[in-house]
């Protein structure tokens, strides 16, 4: 939303006939933030309905870089992060190597497997067991979902069957390991994030890549 409104900040208002005629007020670049600040917030309220035995962290900063994950749902089940897609009126095909959106490829499954491999890593550390952390690609507006078939470590549904498939998941962990996680998270970097100078190319993608041999992209609290 911060950038939606960064971006926008520039943009000139609406001329008498653009009003009349109900053109957006959002720019071209501007929108791509929008809507996908709405997609979260549509993700974030559905996660609210799940019960005190949850614990549910809305874009969670990572790294040092300004990157965050749109959701980290913590329960008995094991850890999930959720990574909010929204593709208004898209036809989404998912097979198990690879994730298109009318018909052009994405970087979703990898983003996606990357924050879960990241979380995991971090997790596991600070508690000095291994703990399950799984990835999953919650889609917001599209048209038509085809599942070819599921990745083998990436879970992709549609936002309406979200909380049912979490709700559903088998207990892994013991009551202890699922308190709620407090501001100095290690998945949180110590530092503030920082708004990037110029919006990636596209905003529904992260734009941390994976880290270079030898370069810990994390600061532990």
């Amino acid at each position: 939303m911060a950038e939606c409104l960064r971006v926008q900040a520039d943009v000139p208002p609406r001329g008498a006939v653009a009003r009349r005629f109900g053109r957006s007020p959002l720019s071209d670049e501007s929108r791509p933030w929008h809507v996908g600040a709405l997609g979260e917030l549509d993700v974030a309220s559905r996660l609210d309905s799940l019960g005190d035995e949850w614990t549910v962290l809305n874009s969670a900063p990572i790294g040092t870089r300004g990157s965050d994950i749109d959701h980290v749902v913590v329960s008995a089940a094991g850890v999930f992060t959720i990574n909010t897609k929204f593709h208004e009126d898209a036809r989404v095909w998912v097979g198990s190597r690879r994730l298109l959106v009318n018909g052009q490829a994405t970087d979703h499954l990898r983003n996606t497997r990357y924050e879960a491999t990241r979380t995991q890593k971090l997790l596991s550390a600070a508690a000095a067991t291994d703990v399950p952390v799984g990835g999953v690609i919650a889609n917001v507006g599209a048209k038509q979902i085809t599942i070819r078939e599921q990745p083998a470590d990436i879970v992709v549904l549609d936002i309406a069957r979200l909380t049912r498939w979490l709700k559903k998941k088998k207990p892994r962990l013991d009551a202890s390991s699922t308190t709620t996680t407090p501001p100095s998270s290690p998945t949180a970097a110590s530092s503030s994030p920082k708004s990037p100078s110029t919006p990636p190319r596209d905003p529904n993608e992260k734009t941390d890549e994976p880290p270079k041999p030898g370069v810990h992209p994390f600061t532990m609290s």
